[in-house]
């Protein structure tokens, strides 16, 4: 009886990790419908691809952990838990957004999901997570900051300085570095004399491994033990969490520097088929299930974009709101 219980819960926690997943890669390919009819303006990076690292490392983390992000971050947004209604309200610059319009699609911030936002500058959100862990540290509070970056932000030298403070003041800091491989259009091995990116990391002492970035199970399995090893006063850990998003770097993105048959080799590893194919193995994704997700899912987002559509612009007369402090009463 006990074994039936572990298979069942085991079959239900792979249950809501494809969930999770499937959120992700719907959003996504809702809001690439939606940039294109100009309802989303700016910059629109999607996370197509990369659905496990976010929801996998998600897992290992508590509600009072934090989150820092780059500006592919609505599938860390979503796995963190920020809803959808105010995330898709956040994309088309409502103020009923989760940043009340102010931040878009690339600064995405949310304050009770303890997601510190996302950074549109490579390697800036480094120095902030170490901050924040210097903080929970001094105030002995017993917080692990969560910092997700691009293998382009390991050429920047706040990547440097970031591992050197962690590593000197013991920090309780999990990177977790997302190399898919371009930095924008520059492959990996264009930009980095050593592609090793674990060896960089190790050679300030700061323990690292490589992760399977398309394997959202093996990613959950990583954060635990990192996060259970950073909690246990072992320090700040560096994973390298190897993926690859399907789509270009952004909308405006050609798509000049990589050939289609390496994307399509890629997509044979696709982490939602490859994990409803374990669960359909086992008998825990009938089609029925999975159908029924799909439709689930397809409601949660069309009341999303009904969300945003009937949701109001700032008021011009808020302008100023959040960008002068105010004065203090005398």
């Amino acid at each position: 009886m006990a074994a039936k219980r572990t298979v069942d819960a085991a079959a239900t926690h792979g249950l809501a990790l494809y969930r999770e997943m499937l959120r992700v890669r719907r959003f996504e390919e809702k809001c690439a419908e939606l940039y294109s009819a100009a309802k989303i303006r700016g910059f629109l990076h999607l996370y197509i691809g990369e659905e496990a690292v976010a929801v996998g490392v998600m897992q290992a983390l508590r509600p009072e952990d934090a989150i820092v992000a780059t500006y592919r971050e609505h599938g860390h947004a979503l796995a963190r838990g920020v809803a959808m209604g105010p995330l898709m309200a956040e994309m088309y610059g409502k103020v009923t957004g989760c940043s009340r319009g102010r931040g878009g699609s690339m600064h995405v911030f949310d304050a009770a999901a303890r997601l510190v936002g996302g950074n549109a500058i490579v390697g800036g959100g480094l120095p902030l997570a170490v901050g924040m862990a210097l903080a929970d540290k001094l105030r002995g509070l017993d917080r692990v900051t969560a910092c997700f970056f691009g293998e382009g932000a390991v050429a920047e030298g706040e990547f440097h300085e970031s591992m050197n403070l962690a590593a000197l003041w013991d920090l309780p800091v999990l990177f977790c570095c997302e190399n898919n491989l371009y930095a924008m259009g520059t492959a990996l091995g264009r930009s980095e004399s050593e592609i090793d990116l674990c060896l960089k990391a190790s050679s300030y002492e700061v323990p690292a491994w490589p992760v399977d970035g398309m394997d959202v199970v093996a990613v959950e399995d990583a954060a635990r033990r990192a996060v259970t090893t950073v909690l246990g006063g072992g320090g700040p850990i560096f994973l390298e969490l190897r993926t690859y998003r399907f789509r270009p770097h952004s909308m405006y993105d050609p798509e000049l520097y990589r050939e289609k048959a390496e994307v399509e080799e890629w997509k044979l590893r696709d982490p939602i088929p490859a994990l409803a194919a374990r669960l359909r193995e086992g008998g825990a994704l009938p089609d029925a299930v999975a159908e029924a997700m799909e439709t689930e899912i397809a409601k949660e987002i069309e009341d999303a974009v009904a969300f945003a559509e009937a949701s109001d612009w700032e008021s011009v007369d808020e302008l100023e709101r959040f960008v002068y402090a105010e004065e203090a009463a005398p």
